[in-house]
């Protein structure tokens, strides 16, 4: 069984710059919740590690979050697709943790619980923190242009990193390179 990493907003939802703080405002990008299930149905296992400083800022607490990953599970499961595992850093940018990316933290307590590594696994974002993470972890980083993906790659991301429209796309591209 293959294994892929989402980053979350910008890649499965779309973003917001005041942050995504309520159930309400978790919108998913279209196209996204599908390509979640084409994975799965081709036999991914499907991880998402995300930065949550909203709960650092004190924006939304840990409830409110978990109540934004149910919304995003059932809504998911509507279309036939699951989420394994969501592991989030809650620190903000000032706390200097080791799982908040960059810095790839979150990647090693992956590997660990997996008892893996994570060479050349696939890991989709939108930042370049997402592709600096990936990267320091060994997995292959992967650049979509939603979310601040157009933002990113105008700042300049490392080289050798696939840009794609977005995670359906990421998606099309896997699937028919696993054929």
């Amino acid at each position: 069984m293959s294994l892929i990493i989402l980053d979350r907003d910008g890649v499965i939802n779309h973003d917001s710059d005041d942050f995504i703080k309520s159930p309400a405002e978790w919108e998913p990008i279209e196209g996204s919740l599908e390509a979640i299930a084409r994975l799965n149905h081709a036999g991914y296992r499907v991880v998402v590690i995300t930065n949550q400083s909203g709960i650092a800022r004190g924006l939304l607490d840990v409830e409110t979050l978990t109540r934004i990953h149910s919304k995003m599970r059932r809504m998911l499961a509507q279309v036939g697709g699951k989420i394994e595992s969501i592991l989030y850093c809650p620190h903000g940018p000032d706390d200097d943790c080791e799982c908040r990316k960059p810095k790839e933290g979150a990647y090693t307590e992956l590997a660990h619980r997996l008892r893996l590594d994570l060479i050349n696994v696939p890991a989709v974002g939108d930042s370049l923190r997402d592709l600096l993470a990936a990267q320091s972890a060994g997995a292959t980083p992967i650049l979509v242009k939603t979310g601040k993906g157009e933002r990113t790659l105008s700042q300049g991301i490392p080289d050798g990193i696939a840009v794609y429209d977005n995670l359906s796309d990421v998606v099309t591209s896997l699937l028919e390179s696993d054929l």
